[in-house]
């Protein structure tokens, strides 16, 4: 469900579209709980902070890992351990009530290896110490990102890195380097180390903010993803598309328009 910015009475400055409302979405509830002020904004980070292109990006993390894995299992074992990081990642996807993202990790991979992951813990931090910044390629930051942060955090606003958790702290701070945004202090940033759901299911949003300390419709979620990020709204919170295609969402348009906007949806 969404909402549409004439219900909530603001205007928007150049280069904010917003999107029409579906037939019957709205009610005289949702429309009230709409028009409270924005106390949270949740950035995505892969393709809205972080201009990459994600299926090259992931040919080369996926390339480098299984080259760690194969001094884990051995060099016969490690096709079958790539098959067990698909296989455990996808088991994150999946709700798995009151268990972090990790632990779902963890333990579907030692299943389908029979290996204890948790005991090369050394072998992954160097990993991702040592080789994942080398995998940046064309990665860089994306047009606005910074600005639209720094606006978010300078009007006082509750601001988390939403990022999907389905790596590790460590892989998303080098991320964040990269996407120029390293130095500011968002005041959450979701890993799978904390988190205990993923996008696109709700429980992943109502998380973030209320480890944000506010209420879902008092966030707006930023993000490039019809899908993954724009699903923030069925929790309430309003939603702010900066993709390429087509979405439901309240608003559309780049990054330096949603820093434009954003006074307006605080002063709601």
């Amino acid at each position: 469900m969404r909402t549409a910015a004439r219900e909530r009475h603001i205007s928007v400055p150049r280069g904010v579209r917003v999107l029409p409302c579906v037939p019957g979405a709205l009610d005289a509830e949702r429309t009230a709980v709409a028009s409270a002020p924005v106390r949270g904004v949740l950035f995505d980070l892969d393709g809205t902070l972080l201009d990459l292109d994600l299926h090259a990006f992931l040919r080369r993390y996926f390339g480098a890992l299984q080259e760690v894995l194969a001094e884990l299992a051995g060099p016969d074992g490690a096709r079958r351990a790539m098959d067990a990081v698909l296989d455990a990642t996808e088991a994150m996807a999946v709700p798995h009530d009151g268990l972090t993202n990790r632990s779902v990790f963890e333990r579907r991979f030692d299943e389908m290896t029979g290996l204890d992951i948790a005991a090369a813990a050394p072998l992954l931090d160097t990993f991702y110490e040592d080789i994942f910044p080398g995998l940046r390629g064309e990665c860089g930051p994306a047009p606005g990102g910074r600005e639209a942060m720094q606006a978010a955090l300078g009007l006082g606003l509750r601001v988390a890195v939403a990022t999907n958790p389905i790596f590790p702290r460590r892989a998303i701070e080098h991320r964040m380097r990269w996407a120029g945004i390293g130095d500011l202090a968002p005041h959450v940033v979701t890993s799978y180390e904390t988190s205990t759901a993923c996008k696109p299911h709700g429980a992943y949003f109502r998380e973030v903010a209320a480890a944000l300390g506010v209420a879902p419709h008092e966030c707006v979620m930023v993000g490039d993803d019809a899908i993954l990020d724009m699903a923030a709204a069925d929790v309430g919170m309003r939603t702010f598309y900066v993709g390429s295609g087509t979405a439901e969402a309240d608003y559309a348009g780049n990054l330096d328009a949603f820093a434009d906007l954003l006074p307006r949806l605080v002063g709601d």
